[in-house]
């Protein structure tokens, strides 16, 4: 049987209050108003619900049951309007970024972020490589590359700057920085790419250096940055380190830096905004929020 939810609402007041006058009240309407509803119940029904006394009303039997079964059911209708508001209310970024750029950047400042706006939720899409296209349910990509993306527009974050990264405990007790030529002879992890791979690599690294190419077989060899640096920091070799994904990790003395040069490119880090514009008002504050972070940063030892 389907009933109206208004007679059901009314029902459940008169029944709390115990009292149609009172129900009305608190109802906004009038005393003869709620009588009339409550006979109309009754009669969908076909049962009687309160007892008329000299002093007012008294639930039946029949009405204290439904009584029972009104009061949970609206407590659970409430609890699911408030269920869908708090979710409205609390909306979710979609952020797409590699690995690298996730574990050693984005994610240790994070925190200060939902405390700016803890109304929005970011959501982490990471991947091995950098995305150059944005998927449909992305809404700002941090991205590596020249600046040229598909279907979306983009805003430099960082320039590119590589160099050697290592633990102290490598050098034993050498003192950075040593001379150029000394990392010709420290043991070097590598970074698995691809062939048409924009990233430095050790080869490419020792051309901008100007030192000899490095040995091909030398060296382990990782296809995930973040384990690479792990390994860099337990000791095992020297990683080639990025300025700004790298930067705390030298501030808490887990990396050093074993010779002094470095090498740019014209690549770098984007914020990557798609050609549509629906859920602007939420990337904006997100992009504000990078610009923000990068002023803070204090360069690197």
């Amino acid at each position: 049987m389907s009933l109206p939810l208004e007679l059901l609402r009314v029902f459940e007041c008169a029944a709390r209050e115990q009292g149609f006058t009172a129900a009305a009240a608190e109802l906004g309407s009038s005393q003869p108003a709620v009588s009339q509803q409550i006979k109309r119940l009754e009669k969908l029904l076909g049962v009687r619900l309160f007892d008329r006394v000299h002093r007012g009303i008294v639930l039946t039997e029949s009405g204290q049951l439904l009584q029972q079964h009104v009061q949970a059911g609206l407590a659970e209708l409430e609890a699911g309007v408030a269920a869908v508001s708090a979710r409205q209310s609390q909306e979710v970024l979609q952020v797409a970024t590699d690995f690298a750029f996730a574990a050693y950047w984005l994610m240790p400042r994070l925190p200060r972020f939902r405390q700016l706006h803890p109304q929005l939720d970011v959501s982490l899409l990471s991947s091995e490589r950098s995305p150059s296209s944005l998927r449909s349910d992305v809404d700002v990509a941090i991205a590596f590359g020249d600046g040229r993306f598909k279907h979306g527009e983009a805003l430099l974050l960082f320039g590119e700057e590589v160099f050697p990264v290592c633990s102290p405990r490598l050098l034993g007790e050498r003192q950075a920085p040593l001379p150029l030529e000394d990392l010709q002879r420290l043991p070097l992890l590598h970074l698995k790419s691809e062939a048409h791979s924009r990233w430095f690599d050790w080869p490419a690294l020792f051309r901008a250096l100007d030192l000899p190419r490095p040995p091909e077989a030398s060296g382990m060899r990782f296809d995930n940055y973040t384990l690479l640096v792990q390994a860099a920091i337990a000791g095992q070799g020297v990683a080639i380190g990025w300025g700004h994904l790298v930067d705390e990790l030298l501030e808490q003395g887990l990396l050093c830096r074993p010779v002094r040069e470095s090498a740019v490119s014209r690549y770098g880090y984007y914020a990557v905004q798609p050609e549509r514009k629906r859920r602007a008002r939420l990337v904006q504050p997100f992009i504000d929020w990078l610009h923000d972070e990068l002023k803070r940063e204090s360069p690197a030892p």
